[in-house]
């Protein structure tokens, strides 16, 4: 659940430390390679520095890597105490209270529950989030521009993006009636994010079908329950559906649903569409407020909090092959960087 690392030693010091701890450092491969980069001519002092992620899936963890990215960047050596909650509730208190007693020196929160956790429990040290779609609403910070206190971070929601994506299905893919909804309303993103959807899906007359879930185990039932009921699939940013996204990608393929989602990382998995951005992006962006609050002495309540703005259209075409989409050149005409947003 824990895994420690050091970004910026040498090589070889690295190695001697693995062998130290008996070769298995339980470290990814980016991480590693941030590691080995050499920023041998940074500052002599190591910053401590606290992770608590809701759990592992694409998007996040490129959030995580995207953070860790800038610091490497900004030549900060770094000693990191990740904590993966593993989408259990009870770890995220847990968790938090650990990173509350311990001597880092800034904490980050990944996802809006770890996030909240860190914030009620860290209250005596700079506290980062990412990944959140609503911080006003879940009390993260009392307003997004200079937040006040020692919490600021980066929302991973415009919610235009939801209905240019509502907006895109209603008008190149007129048949669609009904959207189904694969949702965990227990967290409270993705019933933001829901209401968002539907509200932009009543205006075109679409109605919304929420097929709802508890964990990721009961994803796979939920979107099997949606076949027939619906003419399009969409998911939110759900920690819990995303996870167990590929049991959506394999029901609608079969049966030829248009499957849309939050983002991008999703549709390179195998959604036809999203309007989104690059979650390392995202993460590189918070790395860098904690550069500015570790290396240059910002103080967080005088940063305001940033929202997603270098939005694009994303489209899988091979995916709406599977799942039966004809894709027009007026759909590939919503895409501002076909280079790059267009996958083939």
């Amino acid at each position: 659940m824990k895994k420690r690392f050091w970004v910026g030693l040498a090589l070889a010091s690295l190695m001697a430390v693995t062998a130290a701890c008996g070769g298995n450092t339980g470290k990814t491969n980016s991480e590693n390679e941030g590691q080995a980069s050499g920023n041998d001519t940074a500052a002599e002092k190591t910053y401590k520095i606290a992770i608590s992620q809701i759990v592992e899936h694409p998007s996040l963890d490129a959030t995580r890597e995207g953070f860790l990215k800038a610091l490497e960047d900004a030549g900060l050596k770094v000693d990191v105490d990740y904590n993966n909650a593993q989408g259990d509730p009870n770890n995220f208190k847990a968790i938090a209270e650990k990173i509350a007693s311990g001597d880092s020196e800034l904490a980050l929160g990944i996802a809006t529950a770890t996030s909240a956790a860190l914030v009620e429990e860290v209250t005596d040290r700079p506290v980062l989030f990412a990944a959140v779609t609503d911080p006003l609403a879940e009390k993260l910070v009392p307003q997004l521009e200079a937040p006040g206190g020692n919490v600021t971070g980066a929302s991973d929601t415009n919610p235009d993006a939801i209905v240019q994506l509502m907006d895109f299905i209603a008008k190149e893919l007129p048949d669609v009636k009904k959207v189904g909804i694969v949702i965990n309303e227990g967290e409270p993103n993705a019933v933001v994010m829901s209401k968002i959807a539907e509200e932009a899906l009543s205006k075109h007359g679409i109605e919304l079908i929420k097929a709802p879930v508890v964990n990721s185990s009961d994803v796979q039932q939920a979107a099997q329950s949606l076949v027939g009921r619906v003419d399009a699939v969409y998911i939110t940013l759900d920690n819990t559906v995303v996870e167990g996204v590929d049991s959506i990608i394999d029901v609608v393929n079969e049966n030829d649903i248009p499957f849309f989602s939050a983002d991008r990382d999703t549709v390179e998995k195998g959604a036809f569409a999203t309007v989104g951005f690059k979650y390392y992006d995202h993460g590189y962006e918070v790395g860098q407020m904690a550069v500015e609050i570790l290396k240059d002495g910002k103080n967080p309540g005088e940063m305001d909090v940033r929202t997603p703005e270098k939005l694009d259209f994303i489209l899988n075409l091979k995916a709406a092959e599977e799942q039966g989409v004809t894709v027009t050149d007026a759909m590939k005409a919503y895409v501002k960087d076909p280079d790059n947003n267009i996958i083939e």
